[in-house]
């Protein structure tokens, strides 16, 4: 195969659609759009999940649960993904120089996942139970700073 013997595939080349070019056309008169009736005037058109009137499907399905709005959402960053960092302090600001998070200025939590070898001091706002062991183990601290 080479590039001047590259075609597309039979049946995808299709030649566009002209409405209104008179009867021989096939779509000439009312272009393919009927006679009166909501789709016939220009301009229109229904919202997306509109059912004709019927009572659309976002109304007729139950509602159940509960949204906490005043919900905390935490940035996840593994005690493995630490070793990206150099040894010393770790804070927000070096996660995001590490490519860990995405911003600074939203709560973070160390979780315990992997190992950890280098000793570091984690100051974040939150850690799990096991990620804290880990820590200590390997000679770090973890310290809770309020975001």
């Amino acid at each position: 195969m080479d590039l001047h013997t590259l075609k597309p595939a039979p049946g995808s080349k299709k030649s566009r659609k002209r409405v209104g070019r008179g009867p021989g056309s096939g779509l000439g008169k009312t272009s393919g759009r009927g006679h009166k009736g909501q789709g016939s005037r220009s301009g229109s058109g229904t919202r997306p999940g509109f059912e004709g009137g019927q009572m659309p499907l976002h109304r007729r399905l139950p509602k159940f649960g509960f949204t906490n709005k005043f919900r905390k959402v935490y940035q996840i960053v593994n005690v493995s993904d630490l070793e990206r960092c150099e040894a010393g302090e770790v804070t927000p600001e070096t996660l995001v120089q590490a490519g860990l998070i995405r911003k600074a200025d939203e709560p973070v939590k160390v979780l315990g996942n992997g190992k950890v070898e280098k000793a570091f001091t984690v100051k974040v706002a939150a850690f799990s139970k096991s990620a804290v062991a880990k820590l200590e183990a390997a000679g770090g601290k973890a310290e809770v700073v309020p975001c």
